[in-house]
């Protein structure tokens, strides 16, 4: 591969990274406050929403994995999810109300559920394998890209509230917008360098679901979806209450929320400068040794946290936050790009990082919620984080060093000659 990008195939790449996360930030920030004071849903209305994105993800992501690998580099599937998203603010503002009005909340809160699992929960393995894939074929390094996501979720808190204030549909309909742009840029602009097409996958032959099959007898493919099951899902579910947790430092909600919301800030500002400079550090250490990495510091940040003495220490693990996330995506498409044939990289992203993870954070939410109310933070912060530790001394011990798996495909070693870890 050569050792420059080609000129126009690197900068519409952030553009569409930031484009479709902000649809992420956008919809995950107000949709609750949406459905409760527009909607009128009731809790539990509201929470039907929110279990059937995670439940029908279940189903879209594993597929679209799969789908992804055969595709490889055509755009059909990311298309098709785009278009899906530049309907959002046409079925919030024309489709949800006269459902809900014509039928009940239980209805319209499953087609929701739906119909943004498709978009989002099940959609984003397709665009963000989609743009790993194109830094192979450009030569360019996916965590730069990455960043416009980190971007998107800084804009998206910044103006949202102010968005929903003017009108509430407002924040569907910018969504729209923001999905028409990641749709144009993946049309017109995301252009690749084909001549270097072979570097993400035999294109002489496509996967096929016998081809799959196969990656389930792969021991290193159980760890490393035992290690996401454990120290990410878990990392996800600390976050969940975390806010509740840190009023308990202070001795009202107002202010609580503006200490909240300033370190939260600052750790968006960490996660954009360390994104840039993640990859390198990868490169360095090793994308292995930087998923260990995050699994023994999120268990730090979480015991840490359990036996904070005040919210200054709680302050400081917090904006660990910032380190983790650059150093998790960045790690976990290397390693797979190194440990896996690269016809699979799709499928084992979508099982591993999206499938396997959404049913731990499923299971642990539930429990956590219960320890909370059972237990008191600090004590199910403690077990957490022990939970994360053991996971990364087994990770520490038995996920495999860069290398493609031998008896996955014939062309492994052909793909690794040209992938040097």
């Amino acid at each position: 591969m050569k050792n420059s990008t080609k000129k126009g195939m690197f900068w519409s790449f952030p553009v569409s990274h930031f484009s479709y996360f902000f649809i992420w930030a956008i919809v995950a920030g107000y949709l609750t406050l949406w459905l409760e004071q527009v909607a009128h849903l009731n809790s539990g209305q509201a929470g039907i929403v929110f279990s059937m994105m995670a439940a029908m993800s279940l189903l879209f992501q594993p597929f679209f994995g799969f789908f992804s690998d055969r595709l490889v580099m055509k755009k059909k599937l990311v298309i098709i999810i785009l278009i899906a998203g530049a309907l959002i603010g046409p079925f919030f503002q024309w489709f949800f109300i006269p459902v809900l009005n014509a039928t009940n909340g239980f209805t319209v809160a499953v087609f929701t559920g739906l119909y943004l699992s498709f978009v989002l929960n099940g959609g984003v393995g397709v665009i963000e394998q989609y743009i790993q894939r194109a830094s192979v074929t450009n030569n360019f390094e996916y965590g730069r890209s990455r960043v416009g996501g980190s971007i998107a979720g800084m804009v998206a808190s910044f103006v949202g509230g102010r968005i929903f204030l003017i009108n509430p549909y407002l924040i569907f309909w910018v969504s729209s917008a923001s999905a028409i742009l990641c749709l144009i840029m993946f049309v017109f602009f995301n252009k690749i360098n084909y001549e270097n097409v072979s570097q993400v996958t035999n294109t002489s032959e496509k996967i096929s679901l016998s081809d799959v099959k196969k990656i389930f007898k792969i021991r290193n493919f159980w760890i490393l979806g035992f290690f996401y099951m454990g120290a990410s899902a878990i990392y996800d579910v600390f976050d969940q209450q975390f806010v509740i947790f840190f009023q308990q430092f202070f001795s009202s909600v107002s202010s609580a929320t503006t200490v909240y919301s300033n370190t939260v800030t600052i750790q968006m500002f960490i996660e954009i400068i360390l994104m840039l400079i993640m990859p390198k550090v990868v490169n360095k250490i090793g994308p292995r040794n930087g998923l260990l990495i995050y699994g023994f510091v999120t268990a730090l940040r979480i015991i840490g946290t359990a036996l904070s003495p005040n919210y200054a220490v709680v302050v400081a693990l917090r904006l660990l936050a910032g380190f983790e996330m650059p150093l998790v995506l960045i790690s976990i498409m290397k390693y797979i790009g190194v440990a896996f044939d690269n016809m699979y990289y799709a499928t084992v992203y979508a099982l591993t990082a999206n499938f396997m993870k959404q049913v731990s954070v499923f299971i642990f939410s539930a429990l956590a919620g219960n320890m909370y109310d059972s237990l008191g933070f600090q004590t199910t912060y403690l077990i957490m984080g022990s939970v994360v530790l053991i996971i990364s001394i087994v990770a520490l011990l038995f996920l495999e060093k860069p290398k493609f798996i031998d008896n996955l495909s014939d062309h492994s070693s052909e793909n690794l000659a040209k992938n040097p870890s």
